[in-house]
């Protein structure tokens, strides 16, 4: 993990219990979903490999090892894991390097967040170097920490991202709201505890418990999260 700027605090607004914001990155701020298969298929196909499209759905939102190890095995190219990752990782480094588009309502949100000094974390499965580039873009002022998915043990779909955030940002789990747009990363900060808003990209998803389900950040704004976690009940 790597703390960009130093966290603020956690106070709460009046009728919410709402502590921290905690972001994907891929598919939910920043539109490059698209470009990880993208950087997939032009690999494989320098392999001598042709990629079925229905697997897009299968890799989308994984770790790396997750992704990249079920593409070796689904098609039987003779390369290893990590010179694939090497290759897919700089296949996506220049594709961002050329346009980085942001998701509609991302940069509002993110303003709207820093103007109210909520604490806020981007949590991503994408490696260290990719989320660093990506923050040029972004802006890392907006966050108080960052989570890359080559610094954790296990990354989503399991719970250790979400909560290495919640705990860096001093803030409760079940007090944060996290933005998702992969049923992984939605597995993750459920299993963390934390309350989700989904932001279907590639697959769609279905709204269940807790979860709350929209079709665009233009949805979404500083009060909308925090209605997701009010105060508990005096009685």
């Amino acid at each position: 993990m790597t703390t960009t700027v130093p966290a603020v605090g956690t106070g709460t607004a009046e009728g919410s219990a709402l502590q921290a914001v905690l972001l994907d990155m891929d598919g939910t701020l920043v539109d490059t979903e698209g470009f990880w298969w993208d950087a997939e298929v032009e690999v494989f196909a320098k392999l001598g490999h042709a990629l079925d499209e229905s697997w897009r759905h299968v890799v989308v939102g994984g770790p790396m090892t997750r992704s990249a190890g079920f593409l070796i095995e689904a098609t039987g190219a003779d390369i290893t894991l990590p010179e694939l990752t090497v290759l897919l990782n700089d296949g996506f480094e220049d594709r961002i390097s050329r346009k980085l588009p942001l998701m509609p309502g991302a940069a509002r949100l993110l303003a709207e967040l820093a103007a109210h000094e909520i604490p806020t974390a981007l949590v991503s499965a994408s490696h260290r170097r990719i989320i660093d580039r990506v923050l040029d873009s972004l802006g890392p002022q907006h966050f108080a920490l960052t989570v890359a998915g080559d610094e954790v043990e296990r990354t989503k779909p399991h719970p250790d991202p979400y909560l290495h955030a919640a705990a860096g940002l001093g803030a409760d789990p079940a007090r944060c709201a996290v933005v998702e747009d992969t049923a992984t990363g939605v597995a993750a900060a459920e299993a963390a505890g934390c309350r989700v808003v989904a932001v279907p990209s590639v697959a769609p998803i279905t709204p269940d418990g807790g979860r709350t389900v929209v079709s665009s950040l233009e949805d979404v704004n500083l009060a909308f999260l925090r209605g997701l976690i009010p105060l508990p009940s005096e009685n």
